[in-house]
């Protein structure tokens, strides 16, 4: 756990410093009077939406079975010998043929379903793919980097990396140099800039080999690799289509200015997931090498870690997050349009908070031997999911979409979680976790009723250096996790030893 918990660190600083900068963007991308209208900030973010579609149709379900024997690899193989990147790379590259193929195919429907209320999407719609390729290469890197463990570089990359870049290319834009839809070209090769940065410095490090000879455990695995990857592949494209189909759909049925409202919240909210990210990247391979060497005990340890760990963040961040919201909209002057989004970001907020709750459930699974059940059960969810998104939607706009996330990511947080309890008799929730639950509740109504009426920049300092001193104080007065009073140990040591 010591592991987890150093890479986690250096990671969340990395992490928020990418989300500081990305705030920034955001800031930029939603403010009165300035650079970009609310069509062409969601256009930007359809990028993602899409991209990651892209991905997981064209990756075969492949990052998966690379988590999941890469072990076996290591451990069979010297590094010069291990054909499972190249392998990976043959599948993902011939994955993309097939999606481009299949775009231009569909091109005519997606022409008709978004010409109408988004039509600046269908202006760069083969940009998209430009973007989609590289977020491929760059993942398959980055999973590669998670099976050996090496999460730090690829971590910054993808968040903080990835928003230097963007704001290079808005500053581009914002001195003329180039037009609106050079800064749209220039932003679909965010991700290839990255997946070279990365593989010169895997490759220079010598963490990956080009071997095109098929090793004797690719030969011994391979029918095992093939079929978990059919499987796999069905799963990932079940999670892709349920992370991505709402801005999709809000672009089709109400245009891009409500996805950018819905955008704009998501992107609040979701500074809830950047602990759970990186716990989550290291946490990959560690279960992958604890399943193979059958260290049930580890796995139930890191299971109930993560759960109380990322808690404890995702409330710390939100109830931050919330307890200032309205007046940071006002100060920062943000377009009135994004007012809207209030509703959308409390409960895209609780969705995150649930997720973190109930740990690396997802993970697992994934790497255990019971990997198929994350297929059918997402079947399940998916079945749920996108109809009552679509019906959601037209009824409620945006929101709508909130909600039907909502519904689903918990019954599906909860199918894990009982599927987990009954099959290895793990589950990661203590009396701790209630605790937890009310010292946020309780730190957040203290703030919200004391200090609410208090305005301005002064306002929001107060508010946060309250909230936040009443949640760390908590967290070490009740010992709700032992990674916090380890990390104070091992501080109180280094500081001793500088002093001696």
């Amino acid at each position: 756990m010591a592991s987890i918990r150093k890479q986690t660190i250096i990671s969340s600083i990395l992490v928020y410093a990418g989300f500081g900068i990305g705030a920034i963007n955001t800031l930029i991308y939603t403010r009165k009077n300035f650079l970009f209208t609310p069509d062409q900030y969601a256009l930007t973010r359809l990028f993602f939406d899409v991209g990651q579609m892209i991905l997981c149709f064209a990756s075969l379900g492949s990052f998966s079975v690379l988590n999941k024997f890469y072990p076996y690899y290591k451990d069979n193989l010297p590094n010069n010998q291990n054909d499972l990147f190249v392998r990976t790379l043959i599948i993902n590259l011939a994955g993309f043929v097939l999606v481009v193929a299949g775009g231009i195919i569909f091109e005519p429907v997606i022409v008709r379903k978004f010409s109408e209320n988004s039509k600046l999407f269908v202006d760069y719609y083969h940009w998209t793919f430009v973007f989609g390729f590289g977020l491929t290469l760059f993942s398959l890197l980055e999973s590669y980097s998670w099976s050996t463990q090496k999460t730090i570089l690829p971590n910054f990359l993808r968040e903080t990396g990835l928003r230097i870049l963007t704001s290079l290319f808005i500053a581009l834009y914002f001195f003329h140099i180039v037009t609106f839809s050079y800064f749209i070209y220039l932003f679909s090769t965010l991700y290839l800039v990255m997946a070279i940065i990365l593989f010169i410095n895997m490759a220079g490090k010598k963490d990956i080999h080009l071997v095109f000879s098929v090793s004797r455990v690719t030969k011994k695995f391979g029918k095992r690799m093939v079929q978990m990857q059919v499987m796999i592949f069905g799963g990932s494209a079940i999670i892709a289509i349920g992370q991505t189909i709402d801005g999709i759909m809000i672009a089709s049925l109400q245009g891009l200015k409500q996805t950018a409202i819905y955008t704009f919240a998501a992107y609040i909210a979701n500074l809830v997931q950047v602990p759970q990210r990186s716990i989550q990247a290291i946490s990959t391979g560690v279960l992958a090498r604890a399943w193979k060497d059958k260290d049930y005990a580890e796995i139930n340890r890191i299971y109930g870690r993560s759960s109380i760990n990322m808690l404890i963040l995702g409330l710390f961040i939100f109830g931050n997050v919330w307890l200032n919201i309205i007046n940071g909209l006002k100060l920062l002057h943000i377009q009135e349009d994004y007012s809207q989004a209030l509703l959308a970001i409390l409960v895209i907020g609780a969705i995150r908070i649930i997720d973190a709750g109930t740990g690396v459930n997802q993970i697992i699974i994934g790497t255990s031997n019971k990997w198929t059940f994350e297929f059918y059960s997402g079947i399940v969810i998916l079945a749920i999911r996108i109809p009552m998104a679509y019906l959601f939607i037209k009824r409620y706009g945006f929101i709508g979409s909130a909600y039907s996330e909502l519904i689903s990511l918990t019954l599906f947080n909860l199918i894990r979680f009982e599927f987990l309890r009954r099959t290895y008799n793990m589950q990661p929730f203590s009396i701790k976790t209630l605790y937890v639950l009310l010292l946020a509740f309780g730190a957040y109504f203290i703030v919200r009723f004391g200090m609410g009426g208090v305005g301005g920049w002064t306002g929001i300092a107060v508010r946060t250096i309250i909230f936040s001193s009443v949640m760390v104080a908590g967290t070490f007065a009740l010992k709700l996790t032992p990674d916090a009073m380890q990390l104070y140990d091992n501080m109180k040591k280094r500081f001793a030893g500088k002093a001696s």
